[in-house]
């Protein structure tokens, strides 16, 4: 497991320390505050750096075990960083609109799923049959659906983790994967409510480099920890090759077992001497006697 180096110099120069304005607070969140200046709450860099390892820990292991993430943010100063991440790394997001029931009712997102690849498949095709008038009202859905669900297309069931930029515009979010129990990675500002997190990490939730900061990390982890799995798939494959190849050369080198069938005990008859005429009537004659 390689981490990615994270020192208090970068989060200070991405401005991960800077929350809001103190009558903003939330008071849940007194225990990561390190202090004031100038009416604006100084956020404790320490317990974020220590609670940052902790978040890619936990997300190396999920990467490692073969578990899927759900990148969730629909701020506009994150939602390219977070789809880049998601394509990057192979992974989910959402970062347009959270539907309601987007995990916990998931066989009615599934159906809406298959209706948005529908569409794009009918609008591919040359002859499609439709008016222009049709083709134009489903180029609309297919983009309406494509905004909202295209980072969970290929998403089969709910995902292993995941993972929120401010927790109170995807109160949501939060709520359905509590309700499932999917653990939560979160960015927590000093206006936010960290009950139900399990892994939090106080931080600057607004400013893009922060934001850039916290993904870029993300993305170092799981690249590591695919890589981990490809070196273990490979030497499985390796094992597998070797056994088999030992298997074979025992099958083809090995001689035979043959059945070791006992001889035959010959009746040694060139010993044994032929009886004499006399002998014979002698036997005759002692027979009829009797």
């Amino acid at each position: 497991m390689k981490l990615p180096v994270l020192t208090i110099k970068q989060l200070l120069e991405a401005g991960v320390h800077l929350g809001h304005k103190t009558f903003r607070w939330n008071p849940k969140m007194k225990k990561y505050i390190f202090g004031s200046k100038d009416s604006i709450h100084i956020i404790d860099l320490v317990q974020t750096l220590e609670m940052a390892t902790s978040a890619l820990q936990e997300i190396h292991r999920c990467i490692s075990s073969g578990g899927k993430i759900l990148f969730v943010s629909t701020k506009k100063q994150a939602t390219e960083t977070i789809s880049e991440l998601a394509k990057s790394t192979s992974q989910f997001y959402v970062n347009h609109r959270w539907l309601g029931g987007m995990l916990t009712n998931w066989k009615t997102i599934s159906n809406s799923i298959k209706r948005l690849k529908k569409l794009s498949e009918d609008l591919k095709k040359e002859n499609t049959g439709f008016t222009k008038k049709e083709i134009l009202k489903m180029g609309i859905q297919r983009d309406k659906l494509e905004r909202s669900l295209g980072g969970i297309a290929d998403m089969k069931k709910t995902p292993n983790m995941i993972f929120v930029i401010d927790t109170n515009v995807e109160s949501l979010a939060i709520k359905e994967a509590l309700k499932l129990n999917i653990p939560i990675v979160a960015i927590i500002d000093t206006n936010s409510d960290p009950t139900g997190i399990d892994f939090p990490i106080p931080g600057n939730d607004d400013a893009r480099r922060a934001i850039n900061l916290y993904c870029e990390l993300i993305k170092q982890t799981i690249v590591d920890a695919q890589k981990n799995i490809l070196t273990q798939v490979s030497e499985k494959t390796e094992t597998k090759e070797k056994l088999e190849v030992s298997e074979t050369k025992e099958k083809i080198f090995s001689p035979k077992e043959k059945k070791v069938s006992k001889p035959k005990e010959k009746k040694d008859t060139k010993n044994k001497k032929p009886k004499s005429i006399f002998a014979k009537i002698k036997t005759l004659a002692s027979k009829k006697i009797k």
